[in-house]
């Protein structure tokens, strides 16, 4: 969709993408939080705590999917796939999210952002939440990502994003429909890499990014799934193959801008070649 096409969208249909797997006590607290939009949409981890139940009960019209592997970005793809608004929020069920923030997000959007993307370190950005640890290697991850792919983010490991949907076909995320057989259920970017997935392919895809201030809200009840060793390796993994892959990309890339260039020229002496040819004919008869 072109940006044109967006902004003649005075008021675009949002899509509200909540990953859970047992938040029922947090979903209790934030669903009636949200703003009225266009549609909201659950997708279950495989809950044991009645967080779908409970869901329904709270927000009657809520669209509930389930995942088809494991891990939060498989969830948030699932539910990127089933979305049908002209714009996707990516939305926390454990009430680190300000629903107040969702219009900041939107308006970015509308006056010309594909991607709006949440940072606690940018304006009146912040975090009732963030340790001096996770807040640490945030920091090294996020400067390695922009002097990799040459990026300005303030804050890369944030999962409160918002998008145009139409920008889902240039950034190529795992396929949800794809059947894996190995002990995590998982294939690589199905989890909280998913963020650094995005952000690096964004980046790749020259998409408009602006970035959000945004406070981080503490959990209200329970604890992260989130390790921080394990799942910051993952990230530092994410960060090094989406480069290697750019690289690829942009020498294929290029390959392919010669061959057309060579195609083209070619083409160009064969027309010339005729049109000369043809000129002769004509001043001989």
């Amino acid at each position: 969709m072109s940006t044109q096409l967006r902004m003649a969208k005075s008021d675009p249909k949002i899509s509200i993408v909540i990953p859970a797997r047992n938040e029922a006590r947090n979903l209790e607290a934030v669903l009636p939080e949200l703003p009225a939009v266009h549609e909201v949409i659950l997708v279950d981890g495989n809950s044991i705590d009645g967080t779908i139940e409970t869901a329904v009960r709270v927000m009657p019209d809520i669209k509930v999917i389930r995942q088809t592997r494991s891990g939060k970005g498989n969830a948030l793809v699932c539910g990127f796939k089933a979305a049908t608004g002209d714009i996707i929020v990516m939305f926390d069920a454990d009430g680190s999210a300000d629903p107040a923030e969702i219009p900041r997000y939107v308006q970015t959007l509308v006056r010309g952002a594909d991607f709006a993307k949440g940072s606690r370190f940018h304006g009146d950005g912040g975090s009732e939440d963030l340790t001096l640890y996770r807040a640490t290697g945030n920091k090294f991850l996020n400067i390695l990502t922009n002097l990799l792919l040459k990026t300005n983010y303030t804050d890369l490991c944030y999962g409160y994003n918002a998008f145009w949907t139409d920008i889902l076909a240039q950034i190529d995320l795992p396929d949800p429909e794809i059947r894996v057989s190995n002990a995590s259920g998982m294939m690589w970017g199905d989890g909280f890499e998913i963020e650094t997935v995005l952000n690096c392919r964004i980046a790749a895809a020259r998409l408009n990014v602006v970035e959000v201030p945004s406070v981080e809200r503490s959990r209200i009840h329970g604890e992260s799934n989130l390790n921080a060793i394990r799942d910051g390796l993952r990230v530092l993994k994410t960060i090094l193959e989406e480069k290697r892959t750019e690289r690829a990309m942009r020498r294929d890339l290029r390959a392919i801008q010669k061959l057309e260039t060579a195609e083209a020229r070619r083409t160009a002496r064969a027309v010339a070649t005729v049109e000369a040819r043809d000129e002769v004919e004509e001043e001989i008869a």
